[in-house]
Protein backbone atom coordinates (compact mmCIF):
# COMPACT_ATOMS: atom_id res chain seq x y z
CA UNK A 1 0.00 0.00 0.00
CA UNK A 2 1.56 3.46 -1.42
CA UNK A 3 1.05 6.06 2.01
CA UNK A 4 2.68 6.66 5.06
CA UNK A 5 1.98 2.97 6.13
CA UNK A 6 3.54 1.46 3.32
CA UNK A 7 6.89 1.10 4.16
CA UNK A 8 8.12 0.17 7.50
CA UNK A 9 11.48 2.30 8.66
CA UNK A 10 13.41 -0.96 8.51
CA UNK A 11 13.01 -1.26 4.71
CA UNK A 12 13.38 2.24 3.32
CA UNK A 13 11.18 2.15 0.24
CA UNK A 14 13.96 4.44 -0.89
CA UNK A 15 17.00 1.48 -0.51
CA UNK A 16 14.88 -1.44 -2.35
CA UNK A 17 11.92 0.16 -4.39
CA UNK A 18 13.10 3.39 -6.11
CA UNK A 19 16.37 2.09 -7.95
CA UNK A 20 17.70 5.49 -6.35
CA UNK A 21 18.97 4.73 -2.95
CA UNK A 22 22.58 5.60 -3.45
CA UNK A 23 21.49 8.79 -4.46
CA UNK A 24 19.16 9.47 -1.75
CA UNK A 25 20.53 7.79 1.05
CA UNK A 26 23.97 9.46 1.03
CA UNK A 27 25.42 12.97 0.19
CA UNK A 28 29.31 13.18 -1.64
CA UNK A 29 30.89 12.68 2.02
CA UNK A 30 28.58 9.64 2.75
CA UNK A 31 26.55 11.59 5.52
CA UNK A 32 23.06 10.10 6.12
CA UNK A 33 20.08 11.83 5.70
CA UNK A 34 17.03 11.70 8.21
CA UNK A 35 13.83 9.68 6.88
CA UNK A 36 10.90 11.41 6.21
CA UNK A 37 7.21 9.90 7.55
CA UNK A 38 7.49 7.44 4.20
CA UNK A 39 11.06 5.82 5.43
CA UNK A 40 12.19 7.41 2.32
CA UNK A 41 16.09 9.36 3.39
CA UNK A 42 16.23 13.13 2.49
CA UNK A 43 19.42 13.84 0.70
CA UNK A 44 22.17 14.61 4.14
CA UNK A 45 22.29 18.53 3.04
CA UNK A 46 18.88 19.81 3.31
CA UNK A 47 15.91 18.43 5.17
CA UNK A 48 11.74 17.86 4.13
CA UNK A 49 10.33 21.00 4.80
CA UNK A 50 13.07 23.10 3.24
CA UNK A 51 12.92 21.23 0.08
CA UNK A 52 9.35 21.92 -0.06
CA UNK A 53 9.25 25.31 1.06
CA UNK A 54 11.45 25.58 -2.69
CA UNK A 55 9.33 23.67 -4.75
CA UNK A 56 6.28 25.47 -3.19
CA UNK A 57 8.61 29.08 -4.40
CA UNK A 58 9.43 27.46 -7.96
CA UNK A 59 5.84 26.18 -8.63
CA UNK A 60 2.78 27.94 -6.97
CA UNK A 61 3.92 31.67 -7.80
CA UNK A 62 3.72 30.87 -11.51
CA UNK A 63 0.42 28.74 -11.82
CA UNK A 64 -1.16 31.23 -9.27
CA UNK A 65 -0.25 34.10 -11.73
CA UNK A 66 -1.25 32.32 -15.20
CA UNK A 67 -4.41 31.23 -13.58
CA UNK A 68 -5.70 34.74 -12.12
CA UNK A 69 -4.98 36.00 -15.67
CA UNK A 70 -6.22 33.59 -17.24
CA UNK A 71 -9.42 33.75 -15.26
CA UNK A 72 -9.62 37.23 -15.19
CA UNK A 73 -9.26 37.31 -19.03
CA UNK A 74 -12.37 34.51 -18.91
CA UNK A 75 -14.63 36.74 -17.36
CA UNK A 76 -13.70 40.34 -17.64
CA UNK A 77 -16.71 40.52 -20.26
CA UNK A 78 -19.12 39.90 -16.94
CA UNK A 79 -17.26 43.59 -16.05
CA UNK A 80 -17.24 45.10 -19.49
CA UNK A 81 -21.15 44.63 -20.03
CA UNK A 82 -21.27 46.79 -17.26
CA UNK A 83 -19.92 49.42 -19.07
CA UNK A 84 -21.70 49.86 -22.31
CA UNK A 85 -20.41 47.03 -24.60
CA UNK A 86 -23.99 45.40 -25.29
CA UNK A 87 -25.04 48.75 -26.51
CA UNK A 88 -21.66 49.41 -28.36
CA UNK A 89 -22.21 45.97 -30.03
CA UNK A 90 -25.87 47.08 -31.53
CA UNK A 91 -27.78 44.82 -28.68
CA UNK A 92 -30.56 46.12 -26.74
CA UNK A 93 -30.07 44.96 -22.85
CA UNK A 94 -33.46 45.06 -22.03
CA UNK A 95 -34.79 43.18 -24.33
CA UNK A 96 -35.98 40.11 -22.45
CA UNK A 97 -35.86 37.88 -25.71
CA UNK A 98 -31.96 38.37 -26.24
CA UNK A 99 -30.16 35.65 -25.93
CA UNK A 100 -26.94 37.24 -27.43
CA UNK A 101 -25.03 37.72 -24.67
CA UNK A 102 -25.43 34.28 -23.16
CA UNK A 103 -24.31 32.66 -26.99
CA UNK A 104 -21.33 35.23 -26.15
CA UNK A 105 -20.25 33.60 -23.15
CA UNK A 106 -20.93 29.77 -24.43
CA UNK A 107 -18.63 30.32 -27.52
CA UNK A 108 -15.53 30.21 -25.52
CA UNK A 109 -16.78 26.69 -23.92
CA UNK A 110 -16.59 25.06 -27.25
CA UNK A 111 -13.01 25.02 -28.67
CA UNK A 112 -12.41 24.80 -24.39
CA UNK A 113 -14.24 21.48 -23.65
CA UNK A 114 -13.06 19.63 -27.06
CA UNK A 115 -8.96 20.38 -26.51
CA UNK A 116 -8.78 19.63 -23.07
CA UNK A 117 -7.44 15.79 -23.77
CA UNK A 118 -5.08 16.73 -27.15
CA UNK A 119 -3.84 19.92 -24.93
CA UNK A 120 -2.42 17.77 -22.17
CA UNK A 121 -0.91 15.10 -24.52
CA UNK A 122 0.88 18.05 -26.03
CA UNK A 123 1.71 19.51 -23.05
CA UNK A 124 3.41 15.89 -21.97
CA UNK A 125 5.39 16.19 -24.80
CA UNK A 126 6.53 20.09 -25.13
CA UNK A 127 7.04 20.40 -21.39
CA UNK A 128 4.57 22.31 -19.41
CA UNK A 129 6.95 25.77 -19.74
CA UNK A 130 6.77 26.16 -23.36
CA UNK A 131 2.89 25.16 -23.67
CA UNK A 132 1.36 26.89 -20.72
CA UNK A 133 3.72 29.58 -21.55
CA UNK A 134 2.56 29.90 -25.47
CA UNK A 135 -1.25 29.14 -24.20
CA UNK A 136 -0.68 32.69 -21.93
CA UNK A 137 0.47 34.31 -24.91
CA UNK A 138 -1.94 33.55 -26.87
CA UNK A 139 -4.68 34.12 -24.76
CA UNK A 140 -3.27 37.36 -23.79
CA UNK A 141 -3.25 38.43 -27.54
CA UNK A 142 -6.88 37.15 -28.06
CA UNK A 143 -7.99 39.31 -24.87
CA UNK A 144 -6.43 42.62 -25.95
CA UNK A 145 -7.96 42.07 -29.87
CA UNK A 146 -11.41 42.15 -27.90
CA UNK A 147 -11.26 45.66 -27.17
CA UNK A 148 -10.81 46.35 -30.56
CA UNK A 149 -13.55 44.29 -32.33
CA UNK A 150 -16.13 46.97 -34.02
CA UNK A 151 -18.98 44.24 -34.29
CA UNK A 152 -21.09 41.52 -32.57
CA UNK A 153 -19.45 38.86 -34.79
CA UNK A 154 -15.84 39.94 -34.31
CA UNK A 155 -16.12 39.52 -30.15
CA UNK A 156 -17.77 36.81 -30.99
CA UNK A 157 -14.59 35.03 -33.28
CA UNK A 158 -12.76 35.93 -30.43
CA UNK A 159 -14.40 34.32 -27.53
CA UNK A 160 -13.67 31.04 -29.65
CA UNK A 161 -10.28 31.75 -29.57
CA UNK A 162 -9.90 32.47 -26.01
CA UNK A 163 -11.34 29.33 -25.17
CA UNK A 164 -8.68 27.92 -28.06
CA UNK A 165 -5.91 29.15 -25.94
CA UNK A 166 -6.81 28.83 -22.74
CA UNK A 167 -7.98 25.08 -22.61
CA UNK A 168 -4.84 23.56 -21.80
CA UNK A 169 -4.06 26.36 -18.71
CA UNK A 170 -5.93 24.61 -16.06
CA UNK A 171 -5.52 20.75 -16.32
CA UNK A 172 -2.32 21.11 -17.66
CA UNK A 173 -1.45 23.60 -14.00
CA UNK A 174 -3.37 21.26 -11.78
CA UNK A 175 -1.17 18.00 -13.98
CA UNK A 176 2.12 20.16 -12.73
CA UNK A 177 0.93 20.59 -8.98
CA UNK A 178 0.31 16.47 -8.70
CA UNK A 179 3.53 15.54 -9.53
CA UNK A 180 5.34 17.39 -7.21
CA UNK A 181 3.32 16.95 -4.05
CA UNK A 182 2.46 13.93 -2.39
CA UNK A 183 -1.50 13.25 -1.76
CA UNK A 184 -1.59 14.69 1.86
CA UNK A 185 0.04 17.60 1.40
CA UNK A 186 -1.16 18.73 -2.13
CA UNK A 187 -5.01 20.13 -1.00
CA UNK A 188 -3.19 23.36 0.30
CA UNK A 189 -1.75 23.90 -3.21
CA UNK A 190 -4.58 22.94 -4.97
CA UNK A 191 -7.03 25.08 -3.33
CA UNK A 192 -4.30 28.15 -3.04
CA UNK A 193 -3.73 27.87 -6.81
CA UNK A 194 -8.00 27.55 -7.79
CA UNK A 195 -8.55 30.17 -5.26
CA UNK A 196 -6.71 32.36 -7.39
CA UNK A 197 -10.09 32.16 -9.26
CA UNK A 198 -11.50 34.14 -6.05
CA UNK A 199 -8.58 36.45 -6.22
CA UNK A 200 -9.22 37.12 -10.11
CA UNK A 201 -13.10 37.81 -9.14
CA UNK A 202 -12.14 40.06 -6.12
CA UNK A 203 -9.00 41.73 -8.49
CA UNK A 204 -11.10 41.94 -11.21
CA UNK A 205 -14.14 44.20 -9.57
CA UNK A 206 -11.37 46.48 -8.64
CA UNK A 207 -9.91 46.96 -11.28
CA UNK A 208 -13.42 46.87 -13.46
CA UNK A 209 -14.11 50.28 -11.45
CA UNK A 210 -11.02 51.99 -11.60
CA UNK A 211 -10.34 51.07 -15.42
CA UNK A 212 -14.22 52.39 -16.09
CA UNK A 213 -13.57 55.68 -15.23
CA UNK A 214 -11.09 55.93 -18.18
CA UNK A 215 -14.95 55.24 -19.97
CA UNK A 216 -14.70 58.09 -22.83
CA UNK A 217 -10.78 58.26 -23.31
CA UNK A 218 -9.16 58.42 -26.73
CA UNK A 219 -13.12 57.78 -27.80
CA UNK A 220 -13.13 54.21 -26.08
CA UNK A 221 -15.78 53.19 -23.74
CA UNK A 222 -14.61 52.14 -20.54
CA UNK A 223 -15.17 48.09 -21.62
CA UNK A 224 -12.31 48.29 -24.39
CA UNK A 225 -10.26 49.61 -21.74
CA UNK A 226 -10.76 46.77 -19.86
CA UNK A 227 -9.78 44.01 -22.41
CA UNK A 228 -7.13 46.06 -23.77
CA UNK A 229 -4.98 46.78 -20.60
CA UNK A 230 -5.88 43.29 -19.09
CA UNK A 231 -4.72 40.96 -21.77
CA UNK A 232 -1.53 43.30 -22.62
CA UNK A 233 -0.84 42.71 -19.20
CA UNK A 234 -1.44 38.92 -19.47
CA UNK A 235 0.16 38.71 -23.20
CA UNK A 236 3.77 40.38 -21.52
CA UNK A 237 3.13 37.86 -18.11
CA UNK A 238 3.49 35.30 -20.89
CA UNK A 239 6.56 36.54 -22.69
CA UNK A 240 8.19 36.50 -19.32
CA UNK A 241 7.04 32.66 -18.64
CA UNK A 242 8.91 31.27 -21.58
CA UNK A 243 12.15 31.88 -19.87
CA UNK A 244 10.67 31.34 -16.39
CA UNK A 245 7.88 28.85 -15.94
CA UNK A 246 8.44 25.34 -14.17
CA UNK A 247 8.22 22.19 -16.06
CA UNK A 248 8.26 18.75 -14.17
CA UNK A 249 10.83 17.43 -11.71
CA UNK A 250 12.85 15.17 -14.34
CA UNK A 251 13.81 18.68 -15.88
CA UNK A 252 14.02 20.98 -12.88
CA UNK A 253 17.61 22.54 -13.56
CA UNK A 254 17.31 24.11 -9.87
CA UNK A 255 17.20 20.67 -8.16
CA UNK A 256 20.46 18.87 -7.47
CA UNK A 257 20.70 15.47 -8.78
CA UNK A 258 20.08 13.42 -4.85
CA UNK A 259 17.32 15.98 -4.42
CA UNK A 260 15.44 15.21 -7.41
CA UNK A 261 16.09 11.48 -7.06
CA UNK A 262 14.37 11.98 -3.52
CA UNK A 263 11.61 13.88 -4.93
CA UNK A 264 11.17 11.14 -7.03
CA UNK A 265 11.03 8.65 -4.27
CA UNK A 266 8.92 10.30 -2.15
CA UNK A 267 6.54 10.48 -4.78
CA UNK A 268 6.55 6.78 -5.72
CA UNK A 269 6.33 5.79 -2.13
CA UNK A 270 3.29 7.68 -1.74
CA UNK A 271 1.79 7.18 -5.84
CA UNK A 272 3.53 4.65 -7.18
CA UNK A 273 5.54 4.84 -10.46
CA UNK A 274 4.68 7.75 -12.49
CA UNK A 275 6.75 6.51 -15.58
CA UNK A 276 7.02 10.12 -16.30
CA UNK A 277 9.27 8.88 -19.92
CA UNK A 278 6.25 7.32 -20.90
CA UNK A 279 4.09 9.25 -24.14
CA UNK A 280 0.44 9.31 -24.05
CA UNK A 281 -1.25 7.62 -27.12
CA UNK A 282 -4.90 7.64 -28.21
CA UNK A 283 -5.04 4.10 -26.95
CA UNK A 284 -4.25 4.87 -23.71
CA UNK A 285 -7.11 7.42 -23.50
CA UNK A 286 -9.57 4.69 -24.35
CA UNK A 287 -7.82 2.37 -22.26
CA UNK A 288 -8.63 5.20 -19.13
CA UNK A 289 -11.84 6.18 -20.26
CA UNK A 290 -13.05 2.39 -19.89
CA UNK A 291 -12.59 2.73 -15.91
CA UNK A 292 -16.14 4.05 -14.11
CA UNK A 293 -14.00 6.23 -11.13
CA UNK A 294 -13.15 8.37 -14.40
CA UNK A 295 -16.91 9.25 -15.22
CA UNK A 296 -17.43 9.86 -11.77
CA UNK A 297 -14.58 12.29 -11.61
CA UNK A 298 -16.11 13.99 -14.74
CA UNK A 299 -19.29 14.24 -13.22
CA UNK A 300 -18.62 15.75 -9.82
CA UNK A 301 -17.10 18.46 -11.39
CA UNK A 302 -20.00 18.97 -13.72
CA UNK A 303 -22.34 19.70 -11.27
CA UNK A 304 -19.78 22.18 -9.96
CA UNK A 305 -19.31 24.18 -12.87
CA UNK A 306 -23.07 25.32 -13.32
CA UNK A 307 -23.35 27.40 -10.48
CA UNK A 308 -19.49 28.25 -10.58
CA UNK A 309 -19.98 29.83 -14.13
CA UNK A 310 -23.48 31.05 -12.91
CA UNK A 311 -21.97 33.17 -10.06
CA UNK A 312 -18.85 34.14 -11.78
CA UNK A 313 -20.65 35.41 -15.10
CA UNK A 314 -23.97 36.49 -13.16
CA UNK A 315 -23.05 38.18 -10.15
CA UNK A 316 -22.71 41.80 -11.19
CA UNK A 317 -25.82 41.15 -12.84
CA UNK A 318 -27.46 40.34 -10.12
CA UNK A 319 -26.09 43.00 -8.11
CA UNK A 320 -27.85 45.29 -10.74
CA UNK A 321 -30.61 44.45 -10.24
CA UNK A 322 -30.59 45.56 -6.68
CA UNK A 323 -29.59 49.12 -8.32
CA UNK A 324 -26.40 49.76 -7.64
CA UNK A 325 -24.00 52.05 -9.99
CA UNK A 326 -21.86 50.92 -12.02
CA UNK A 327 -18.82 51.40 -9.76
CA UNK A 328 -20.84 50.57 -6.56
CA UNK A 329 -21.62 47.06 -8.51
CA UNK A 330 -18.07 46.24 -9.05
CA UNK A 331 -17.13 47.18 -6.16
CA UNK A 332 -19.54 44.98 -4.19
CA UNK A 333 -18.34 42.28 -5.60
CA UNK A 334 -15.23 41.98 -4.44
CA UNK A 335 -15.75 41.17 -0.82
CA UNK A 336 -18.10 37.91 -1.88
CA UNK A 337 -14.77 36.52 -3.47
CA UNK A 338 -12.27 37.88 -1.03
CA UNK A 339 -14.07 35.81 1.59
CA UNK A 340 -14.65 32.82 -0.89
CA UNK A 341 -10.48 32.44 -0.91
CA UNK A 342 -10.50 32.44 2.89
CA UNK A 343 -12.78 29.92 3.30
CA UNK A 344 -11.29 28.19 0.65
CA UNK A 345 -7.37 27.90 2.02
CA UNK A 346 -9.30 26.80 5.67
CA UNK A 347 -11.14 23.96 4.36
CA UNK A 348 -8.28 23.27 2.11
CA UNK A 349 -5.65 23.42 5.79
CA UNK A 350 -8.17 20.90 7.81
CA UNK A 351 -8.36 18.84 4.73
CA UNK A 352 -4.91 17.91 4.37
CA UNK A 353 -4.32 17.83 8.31
CA UNK A 354 -6.70 15.22 8.47
CA UNK A 355 -5.64 13.90 4.82
CA UNK A 356 -9.69 13.35 4.16
CA UNK A 357 -11.56 15.40 1.22
CA UNK A 358 -14.90 13.58 1.26
CA UNK A 359 -16.16 15.39 4.17
CA UNK A 360 -14.42 18.81 2.95
CA UNK A 361 -15.88 18.63 -0.41
CA UNK A 362 -19.78 17.94 0.50
CA UNK A 363 -19.88 20.23 3.32
CA UNK A 364 -18.74 23.46 1.10
CA UNK A 365 -21.98 21.84 -1.38
CA UNK A 366 -24.19 22.45 1.45
CA UNK A 367 -23.27 25.79 1.96
CA UNK A 368 -23.65 26.67 -1.65
CA UNK A 369 -27.33 25.20 -2.15
CA UNK A 370 -27.96 26.92 1.44
CA UNK A 371 -26.85 30.69 -0.67
CA UNK A 372 -28.77 29.96 -3.99
CA UNK A 373 -31.87 28.53 -1.49
CA UNK A 374 -31.98 32.29 -0.35
CA UNK A 375 -31.40 34.22 -3.20
CA UNK A 376 -34.40 31.69 -4.53
CA UNK A 377 -36.90 32.35 -1.96
CA UNK A 378 -35.85 36.10 -0.48
CA UNK A 379 -36.57 39.07 -2.30
CA UNK A 380 -37.54 41.89 0.12
CA UNK A 381 -33.86 42.22 2.53
CA UNK A 382 -30.91 43.89 0.08
CA UNK A 383 -28.82 42.74 3.06
CA UNK A 384 -29.95 38.76 3.36
CA UNK A 385 -30.01 38.53 -0.68
CA UNK A 386 -26.37 39.86 -0.33
CA UNK A 387 -25.26 37.81 2.57
CA UNK A 388 -26.77 35.31 0.14
CA UNK A 389 -24.21 36.09 -2.33
CA UNK A 390 -20.94 35.54 -0.08
CA UNK A 391 -22.63 31.59 1.17
CA UNK A 392 -23.03 30.39 -2.92
CA UNK A 393 -19.40 31.97 -3.85
CA UNK A 394 -17.89 30.66 -0.18
CA UNK A 395 -19.40 27.24 -0.83
CA UNK A 396 -18.98 26.73 -4.37
CA UNK A 397 -15.06 28.03 -4.83
CA UNK A 398 -14.08 26.03 -1.89
CA UNK A 399 -15.79 22.52 -2.68
CA UNK A 400 -14.17 22.92 -6.44
CA UNK A 401 -10.77 22.55 -5.65
CA UNK A 402 -11.04 19.56 -2.93
CA UNK A 403 -13.24 17.74 -5.54
CA UNK A 404 -10.27 18.19 -8.30
CA UNK A 405 -7.24 17.60 -5.76
CA UNK A 406 -9.02 14.43 -4.43
CA UNK A 407 -9.66 13.00 -8.02
CA UNK A 408 -6.55 14.00 -9.46
CA UNK A 409 -4.58 12.56 -6.52
CA UNK A 410 -6.40 9.38 -6.88
CA UNK A 411 -4.97 8.68 -10.34
CA UNK A 412 -1.62 7.54 -10.39
CA UNK A 413 1.05 7.50 -13.46
CA UNK A 414 1.36 10.26 -15.66
CA UNK A 415 -0.20 8.38 -18.70
CA UNK A 416 -3.84 8.33 -16.67
CA UNK A 417 -3.24 11.25 -14.22
CA UNK A 418 -3.01 13.28 -17.66
CA UNK A 419 -5.98 12.15 -19.24
CA UNK A 420 -8.18 11.86 -16.08
CA UNK A 421 -7.58 15.36 -15.31
CA UNK A 422 -7.78 16.75 -18.07
CA UNK A 423 -11.10 14.59 -18.67
CA UNK A 424 -12.42 15.73 -15.77
CA UNK A 425 -12.31 19.63 -16.31
CA UNK A 426 -13.18 19.13 -20.20
CA UNK A 427 -16.25 17.33 -19.90
CA UNK A 428 -16.72 19.09 -16.56
CA UNK A 429 -16.92 22.80 -18.28
CA UNK A 430 -19.56 21.50 -20.46
CA UNK A 431 -21.47 22.71 -17.47
CA UNK A 432 -20.47 26.32 -18.61
CA UNK A 433 -22.40 26.37 -21.61
CA UNK A 434 -25.73 25.15 -19.16
CA UNK A 435 -24.70 28.14 -16.73
CA UNK A 436 -24.32 30.68 -19.40
CA UNK A 437 -27.74 30.36 -20.85
CA UNK A 438 -29.45 29.79 -16.62
CA UNK A 439 -29.32 33.55 -16.52
CA UNK A 440 -31.88 34.75 -19.11
CA UNK A 441 -32.85 38.67 -19.19
CA UNK A 442 -36.78 37.65 -19.46
CA UNK A 443 -36.05 35.80 -15.64
CA UNK A 444 -34.78 39.56 -14.57
CA UNK A 445 -34.65 40.65 -11.73
CA UNK A 446 -35.70 37.35 -9.59
CA UNK A 447 -33.25 35.09 -11.94
CA UNK A 448 -35.67 31.84 -10.26
CA UNK A 449 -34.74 29.60 -13.09
CA UNK A 450 -31.49 29.98 -12.57
CA UNK A 451 -31.17 29.63 -9.04
CA UNK A 452 -33.12 26.50 -9.47
CA UNK A 453 -30.83 24.99 -11.77
CA UNK A 454 -27.88 25.78 -10.10
CA UNK A 455 -29.49 24.31 -6.72
CA UNK A 456 -29.96 21.27 -8.68
CA UNK A 457 -26.24 20.78 -10.53
CA UNK A 458 -25.15 21.29 -6.71
CA UNK A 459 -27.36 17.88 -5.27
CA UNK A 460 -25.72 16.20 -8.41
CA UNK A 461 -22.03 17.47 -7.84
CA UNK A 462 -23.16 16.18 -3.93
CA UNK A 463 -24.57 12.81 -5.19
CA UNK A 464 -21.56 12.26 -6.92
CA UNK A 465 -19.34 12.63 -4.87
CA UNK A 466 -20.75 10.54 -2.64
CA UNK A 467 -20.84 7.60 -5.47
CA UNK A 468 -17.26 8.39 -5.89
CA UNK A 469 -16.64 8.01 -1.98
CA UNK A 470 -18.80 4.52 -1.84
CA UNK A 471 -16.52 3.68 -5.09
CA UNK A 472 -13.29 4.10 -4.01
CA UNK A 473 -13.84 2.83 -0.46
CA UNK A 474 -15.04 -0.53 -2.46
CA UNK A 475 -11.74 -0.76 -4.61
CA UNK A 476 -9.93 -0.41 -1.71
CA UNK A 477 -11.47 -2.98 0.47
CA UNK A 478 -11.47 -5.28 -2.77
CA UNK A 479 -7.86 -4.99 -3.08
CA UNK A 480 -7.44 -5.36 1.07
CA UNK A 481 -8.71 -9.20 0.43
CA UNK A 482 -7.13 -9.93 -2.84
CA UNK A 483 -3.72 -11.88 -2.70
CA UNK A 484 -0.98 -9.28 -2.26
CA UNK A 485 1.72 -10.86 -4.15
CA UNK A 486 0.33 -11.85 -7.67
CA UNK A 487 4.09 -11.62 -9.38
CA UNK A 488 3.01 -8.54 -11.06
CA UNK A 489 6.39 -6.64 -12.93
CA UNK A 490 7.46 -2.98 -12.18
CA UNK A 491 6.05 -2.34 -15.80
CA UNK A 492 3.11 -3.99 -14.93
CA UNK A 493 2.42 -1.99 -11.98
CA UNK A 494 3.17 1.26 -13.57
CA UNK A 495 1.09 0.59 -16.58
CA UNK A 496 -2.05 -0.34 -14.21
CA UNK A 497 -1.17 3.21 -12.31
CA UNK A 498 -3.76 3.54 -9.54
CA UNK A 499 -5.30 0.00 -10.85
CA UNK A 500 -2.37 -1.49 -9.31
CA UNK A 501 -3.01 -4.03 -6.17
CA UNK A 502 -0.70 -1.97 -3.54
CA UNK A 503 -2.17 1.25 -4.57
CA UNK A 504 -4.94 2.65 -1.91
CA UNK A 505 -7.27 5.13 -2.62
CA UNK A 506 -7.68 8.40 -0.56
CA UNK A 507 -10.64 8.80 1.08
Amino acid sequence: MFGKDAAPKEKPVADHATGVGDIVNAGSDGELGEYDELAVRCPPHTTEKQLKARIDYHILPYIIILYLAAFLDRVNVANAKSFNLLQDLGIDPKDPNSTQYNTLLVIFFVPYIILEIPSNIFLKRLSPRLWLSLCCIGFGLVTALQGVAQSYGGLLAARFFLGVFECGMFPGCFYLISMWYKRSEAQKRYSLFFSSTSLAGAFGGLLASAIGKMDGMRGYHGWRWIFILEGSATFLIGIVFLFTFPSFPEEATWLREDERAYIKARLQADQGRNAADRKVTFRDVITVMKDYKIWLGGFMYFGMIVPAYGYAYFSTTILQTYHFSPIQTQLRSVAPWASAFGFGMLIAVFSDWSKHRFLYALLPIFIAIAGFAILLNVHTNLDLEYAALFLTCMGTYSAMPVIVCWFNMNLAGHHRRSIGSAWQIGFGNIGGIIATYSFLQHDAPYYRNGYRIAISFLCFAGASVVAYAAAITWENRKKDKAIRDVGMTDYEKTELGDLNPDFRYML
